[in-house]
């Protein structure tokens, strides 16, 4: 199936001298291709898009790709469309333009997810995919390192200081390396069921190689759940926080629902 190659829209050219390097784990596009594989080819919306390594590897897999970002300069695939656009506004595309939107690496950036996810269900079709990824800051190991430190691993306290480093390392977008909101597997099972979405799926982008440190724990944990009564698991999605993919996860969380 040939893949229609779009004339490059962006407010500033690509830059196309070396290959896109992925902003995210590539175990985590390994994650989203293994989602994709067994689904019927059609246009999808990768946001942010970053470099482009997700939407070229989406794209030779069939899949119609158009590319979003608030940084459309750094997007380094011209053989693919790419827009400036904001996931905490307006994204510049029709309803129902797309059978399915990729958003990897993007939610903890922004102050309003939910207008994010309110965008995501109005450009998608009815039956529309959506895939999203956050850090995972349900897994076992990050439920100790907040109880000992006050914070998890991908989102450490936003000092002044810390602020001035990132601006220096980054300039004006310094939001890329910025983690402002933590997200668990419960507020964004939430936010999509509230804008019409069901879950299909939660993936992790591979274990952590030390887990069995936290095994007694990880057992504890789940006898309770266990033990908590059926109809509370059922309305507190006990059995999904005690979940491979979240309790046992690795770093990133990956979770895919369809538009009902």
């Amino acid at each position: 199936m040939a893949v229609p190659r779009p004339k490059l829209t962006s407010d500033a050219p690509a830059e196309t001298t070396r290959e896109p390097a992925p902003l995210a784990r590539e175990e985590i596009h390994e994650t989203v291709a293994r989602i994709l594989e067994p689904l019927p080819r059609g246009r999808l919306l990768d946001v942010p898009a970053g470099e482009g390594a997700l939407s070229a590897r989406l794209a030779r897999m069939g899949f119609q790709v158009q590319a979003c970002d608030l940084y459309p300069e750094i997007f380094r695939v011209r053989e693919i469309a790419i827009r400036r656009g904001d996931l905490s506004g307006a994204l510049p595309y029709k309803d129902a333009e797309f059978q399915y939107v990729i958003c990897l690496e993007g939610l903890e950036h922004i102050e309003n997810p939910h207008q994010a996810i309110r965008e995501f269900a109005r450009v998608l079709a009815p039956g529309g995919h959506l895939i999203i990824s956050v850090p995972n800051i349900l897994n076992i190991e990050e439920r100790v390192k907040w109880l000992l430190t006050g914070y998890t691993s991908h989102f450490k306290p936003i000092s002044q200081e810390h602020l001035r480093v990132r601006h220096e390392q980054w300039g004006e977008k310094e939001e890329v390396a910025l983690h402002i909101n933590p997200i668990a597997y419960t507020e964004l099972r939430y936010m999509l069921e509230k804008y019409g979405f069901e879950l299909l799926g939660a993936y992790r982008d591979k274990p952590k190689p030390k887990l069995w440190l936290y095994w007694p724990l990880s057992a504890l944990i789940r006898l309770l759940s266990r033990l908590t009564p059926r109809q509370k698991r059922g309305e507190r999605w006990t059995d999904e926080l005690a979940s491979d993919p979240v309790l046992l996860g690795g770093n990133t969380l990956v979770l895919h629902s369809v538009k009902r």
